[in-house]
């Protein structure tokens, strides 16, 4: 910013949406970003709430923006936070306030993904991180021998984290999110497929193993989900916390009483600012390493399971990796998404994404645009209640796990190695400097497509199309293209269609 224009300011607003709001902001300088440069966590600037949504919030953050005269407003953040700088670059163009607003996609959970945004600031790093973590625990699990470590990671409506530590540290299992909603699989069920994953590893003499679960997989399950549903429901009606209970319906009640008493306690926790469950508050894997050594008991008991006795330990693994520092792909992603913001907002672009595509090659390759926000938003209708009118609002939708992908093939295909053999990976820490330090997520790597480069190659593709197909052309030409392209929308429609076949947890087939 400062060789375009060495005039150029750029300010920081501190504690996030909040400091927004309320004015309060820092100036970055070269000497305040020196002892900050490619370092770990928010501590420079901070974060409070995640959301500029209300009237009142937005009617803040326009505010701020006009009487400061800023060029530009960049937001940094995931579906929510781009989705919000949508809204308020609408917001700001009707209103002509001449502030230009940009994103940027950093979210730690990988879930804003979709043909644009190949992955997400933060992603790499947080999945380095927590699968040097999850070797470590791996190799104690294989040292001791005698307990299953159950281990939840972040990530909500999505298991990007989860899926890439699977891939890059080899634990016995991995329940997705995605899996589980895909075969609408109940809590039970996912306890019996755990329990006949621990009886056959039993029978090979291994009382240990390692489980990973994304910490949004109590959403995917759809007794828990409509559990969690209604009690959002009752705190949007401001039903007071310590009477949610006795307000369920009968079959929510039952299932509520069902459960241990420290997720009935987390479940009724307040919610996020998105009005969603706080699920890194909810001890999934406590849940599950609790109901699978009842059913392991039950089965000992009847005689239809004779190992040792279940043991399991239990871990979360979310702000250890927050503050860690980046890896050098973040650290060059980060930067080269830095230098398209500020060609961005020097063209007058309001409205718009800075993204990268073709990341799994060298930098000198990577691809860069500035894409429209409402290209990836789109608007899905749901009921608030009983009754309800159907409502929706346009967002950024959070992008799940492609089952149909080939980096999901892959795993699929590991899945009995990885669940009776101990072929645990240890990648060790992050490295910056040698062999492994531009290393980049296994998922990008395997799925990563050139999509701006496609549409080039298709563009040129169709030219050539266009010049043969010209007036004047002979009838055989004409037919032949009609039929070829006839061919092609059908094989496209198909292509198109959404994945409705139930798939089973891929590592208990």
């Amino acid at each position: 910013m400062k060789a375009q224009n060495p005039h150029n300011v750029l300010l920081g607003f501190i504690g996030g949406t909040e400091g927004l709001f309320a004015k309060k902001m820092l100036e970055i300088t070269d000497d305040v970003l020196s002892s900050y440069k490619n370092q770990g966590g928010f501590d420079l600037l901070g974060r409070t709430v995640d959301q500029i949504r209300t009237t009142e919030q937005v009617n803040a953050a326009m505010s701020t923006c006009c009487d400061l005269s800023l060029d530009g407003l960049i937001i940094i953040g995931g579906v929510t936070s781009n989705s919000d700088a949508a809204q308020l670059a609408e917001t700001f163009a009707k209103h002509n306030c001449n502030t230009k607003v940009i994103g940027v996609p950093v979210t730690l959970s990988g879930d804003l993904k979709n043909q644009f945004v190949e992955t997400t600031v933060g992603f790499d790093t947080v999945c380095k991180v927590n699968s040097q973590l999850i070797s470590n625990v791996c190799l104690d699990a294989v040292s001791a021998g005698k307990y299953y470590y159950f281990v939840r990671l972040m990530g909500g409506k999505a298991s990007h984290v989860a899926f890439e530590c699977a891939l890059q540290s080899h634990p016995n299992m991995v329940i997705l999110g995605e899996e589980v909603a895909l075969s609408k699989l109940t809590l039970m069920e996912i306890i019996n497929k755990i329990c006949d994953g621990v009886e056959a590893r039993a029978a090979r003499g291994k009382y240990h193993g390692v489980l990973l679960i994304p910490e949004g997989l109590i959403e995917s399950i759809p007794e828990m989900y409509a559990l969690i549903q209604e009690i959002n429901n009752l705190y949007i009606n401001n039903v007071p916390e310590d009477e949610i209970p006795s307000q369920l319906s009968p079959w929510a009640a039952a299932l509520f009483k069902f459960l241990p008493s420290f997720i009935r306690r987390e479940l009724v926790l307040h919610q996020e600012s998105d009005n969603s469950a706080q699920l890194s508050q909810i001890d999934t894997e406590q849940l599950l390493a609790h109901l699978v050594e009842a059913e392991m008991n039950r089965r000992t008991k009847e005689g239809n399971y004779k190992g040792r006795k279940f043991s399991s330990v239990c871990h979360f693994f979310g702000s250890q990796a927050r503050g860690s520092l980046p890896s050098n792909f973040d650290c060059n992603y980060a930067y080269v998404l830095g230098h398209i913001c500020v060609q961005i907002l020097a063209t007058g672009l309001n409205g718009y994404m800075a993204t990268i595509t073709n990341l799994k090659d060298s930098t000198n390759k990577w691809r860069c645009a500035a894409v429209p926000l409402t290209a990836m938003m789109s608007v899905r209708r749901h009921l608030r209640g009983p009754g309800a009118v159907p409502i929706g609002r346009p967002v950024i939708h959070p992008s799940p796990i492609d089952l149909k992908a080939e980096s999901y093939a892959v795993l699929r295909e590991k899945a009995s190695s990885f669940l009776l053999d101990d072929f645990y990976r240890t990648p060790g820490g992050i490295q910056f400097e040698g062999p492994g330090a531009n290393t980049k997520p296994i998922t990008l790597t395997i799925e990563g497509h050139d999509y701006l480069g496609d549409i080039e190659i298709l563009q040129d593709y169709l030219n050539k199309v266009r010049t043969i197909l010209k007036p004047g052309c002979s009838r055989e030409i004409l037919k032949a293209a009609i039929s070829s392209m006839s061919s092609v929308n059908d094989v496209l429609k198909v292509m198109s269609a959404p994945l409705n076949a139930e798939l089973p947890l891929y590592h208990f087939n």
